[in-house]
């Protein structure tokens, strides 16, 4: 292949092939078959758990029957699907989300320590249990508005379920939706199946909520993301030049004018404008970003204020 992707495509089969020999690649083959005759990914995952927790399936399911599942002054438990950590919270109010508060100062506690002792608007993938069921969800982590239990926590945060949206609009949070995916275990079926400008405003959301994993999956190339995210405290898709979606059915590269917004760690408010470049190995492959080229140019271009 020619072009400035050729080299990229020569690394990176010649990677690939390195990785995984015939053998291995066919027992993967196998492997998913048998996922897929078994139905584990069928809009639902099954986690590895402590206790009697083993085997349980998560459901994504949508918000209108979550609505009726978890009526108000409900209580239950959210896990935490990075850290393992869980606890106890009541729903107080919320028609379009749940409006939640931890039970008690203790369950407070364990909830700011999983945003690193600080309070954050930052979504993160959960998975919500009550009773025997394991529901697919997404929260932040900012107290707002009011709050009605002793339990050290200024007012209510929200949780979000397949289908639920946010209080000024009618669609649902990018982010919160990519989270709900993450905890469903249904991330990487949705990334795989995603147009070019659905991956670069999952792309950006990723780096948005700082959250690795969604990176890592859009990403043609892998590093270790953490660091440069770290340094992005938010940013913002501000335009984006888009094409048909059918006029790209052969292309194999593409590359996307952006103007990006964004709170830079020590530097303040910046702007970016630029590319993102993307590319597939075929008309049949998924669309990958190439996330390695797009940090390498933002933090070598000098961005505007």
């Amino acid at each position: 292949m020619r072009g400035p992707f050729g080299k990229l495509f020569e690394e990176g089969f010649i990677s690939f092939k390195a990785k995984f020999n015939e053998i291995e690649w066919n027992i993967m083959k196998l492997i998913a078959v048998i996922f897929m005759f078994t139905g584990l990914f069928i809009h639902s995952q099954s986690i590895s758990a402590k206790e009697d927790d083993v085997g349980i399936r998560v459901e994504m399911l949508p918000w209108e029957e979550v609505n009726k599942i978890l009526p108000k002054y409900s209580k239950f438990t959210v896990l935490d699907l990075e850290t393992g950590k869980r606890f106890q919270v009541q729903r107080r109010a919320g028609s379009h989300h749940a409006d939640v508060q931890p039970l008690t100062s203790k369950e407070t506690k364990i909830m700011k320590g999983i945003y690193g002792g600080k309070w954050s608007w930052k979504r993160r993938a959960i998975i919500v249990i009550h009773g025997n069921q394991w529901i697919a969800a997404s929260m932040h982590g900012m107290p707002h508005g009011a709050g009605a239990l002793k339990n050290n926590f200024p007012g209510h945060f929200c949780i979000h379920f397949y289908g639920s949206t946010t209080h000024r609009t009618n669609f649902m949070d990018l982010s919160h939706k990519l989270m709900i995916l993450k905890a469903a275990g249904e991330l990487d079926n949705y990334i795989g199946n995603a147009n070019p400008y659905e991956l670069i405003s999952a792309f950006v959301a990723g780096i948005k909520q700082q959250d690795t994993h969604i990176v890592s999956s859009v990403s043609l190339k892998q590093k270790k993301w953490k660091k440069h995210l770290q340094s992005i405290e938010n940013i913002h898709l501000a335009r984006m030049a888009v094409l048909p979606v059918e006029d790209l059915k052969e292309e194999l590269t593409l590359e996307v004018p952006v103007e990006l917004d964004m709170v830079i760690k020590n530097a303040g408010s910046k702007k970016y404008k630029g590319y993102i470049y993307l590319a597939r190995f075929s008309q049949a492959d998924s669309w990958k970003i190439d996330s390695v080229r797009f940090f390498n140019e933002m933090e070598g271009k000098k961005l505007e204020d």
